[in-house]
């Protein structure tokens, strides 16, 4: 009992349990139970696995209310919704990456759960870097506000980039180092087969294993502008690690369904950009007027209002279905 009470990154031990258990939970009644076998996934249904996952990050607010205190539940929500929206862009490659290897929608969710896996880790790892940095090195946030700064200005000011998947150097290098099949081999990531050099029996990896890589490669690249900007909100590990988790585990539940109308969205990277730019701002804005931290309540109605307004200029720029291009999976 007294291991559940002491603390780790300054949270108690029993509360990550707590968490880590709700999130595992989810995993095996995901892959175990709902997707025990390879199936389409459609719209109706990821919106129910959507609002579920909604759902239950927006209850663990009140989890976070209850424990910590009504400014913590704040900073949380706006974690959420501030990593919910910064990884829309992750949506539209991970459908352009899909679409390059012609991964069916029978075994993109397979990809996708096994996905979330690294994602859980990888962001773990980032945010427990940049929580010691953080606690040691106090000026290093505004690093992070710069750079958000940057970001934000850089997204303003340049067109969409179009991404080459097959230059990619990642998908380079894999294909350089591993034998890899030239098709799919039903839902394996590997198989053992012939060489055809050799004759003897080695192990190959699939297009569906390259497109894993791809999918994790793609959410450690775009952790690197979200993590700074959830730790620019608040500093606190447990409400930095458990928003990101809950974001990304309802984001990749609504793929499906955003996949479809991602073009629909195409403005919205305007919004993030002053979304970037306030977040970074509010560093240097607080320093300026002498407050501890830029108000919770201020920093969670800013964010709803940027983002509100950036979905309704999206949706109405590109109400006669030409706003923008995707490449569907």
């Amino acid at each position: 009992m007294e291991f559940l009470l002491t603390t780790f990154l300054g949270t108690p031990v029993w509360m990550w349990l707590v968490f880590i258990g709700i999130v595992i939970t989810l995993l095996v009644l995901d892959l175990g139970v709902l997707h025990r076998t390879d199936h389409e996934i459609g719209v109706a249904e990821s919106l129910r696995l959507s609002a579920l996952y909604i759902s239950l990050g927006v209850a663990f607010a009140g989890f976070v209310w209850w424990q910590m205190d009504a400014e913590a539940a704040k900073l949380y929500l706006t974690a959420f919704v501030v990593e919910k929206t910064l990884a829309m862009d992750n949506v539209f490659i991970i459908a352009l990456i899909f679409g390059y290897f012609a991964i069916p929608r029978l075994y993109q969710h397979r990809v996708l759960f096994w996905g979330i896996l690294g994602v859980i880790v990888l962001r773990g790892i980032m945010i427990g870097l940049g929580a010691t940095l953080v606690a040691q090195y106090g000026w290093i946030l505004y690093i992070f506000a710069a750079f958000l700064i940057f970001t934000g200005i850089r997204m303003l000011v340049t067109d969409d980039q179009h991404f080459d998947i097959g230059r990619n150097p990642v998908l380079r290098v894999l294909k350089r180092r591993m034998n890899v099949t030239d098709t799919l081999r039903g839902n394996a990531f590997f198989v053992r087969e012939a060489h055809p050099g050799t004759g003897k029996a080695v192990t190959f990896a699939t297009p569906l294993f390259l497109a894993l890589v791809l999918v994790e490669f793609a959410d450690l690249i775009f952790a690197v502008d979200s993590v700074p900007a959830v730790f620019a909100i608040t500093t606190d590990p447990f409400i930095v690690y458990t928003s990101n988790i809950f974001a990304i585990l309802g984001l990749r539940a609504l793929y499906f369904a955003l996949a479809a109308i991602i073009h629909r969205f195409h403005y919205l990277k305007y919004a993030l950009a002053v979304l970037l730019l306030f977040i970074g701002a509010k560093i240097f804005v607080a320093d300026a007027f002498g407050w501890e931290k830029f108000p919770a309540n201020w920093s969670l109605a800013i964010t709803f209002v940027i983002l509100a307004a950036g979905v309704a200029w999206s949706l109405w720029k590109t109400r006669d279905g030409n706003g923008g291009h995707v490449t569907k999976p």
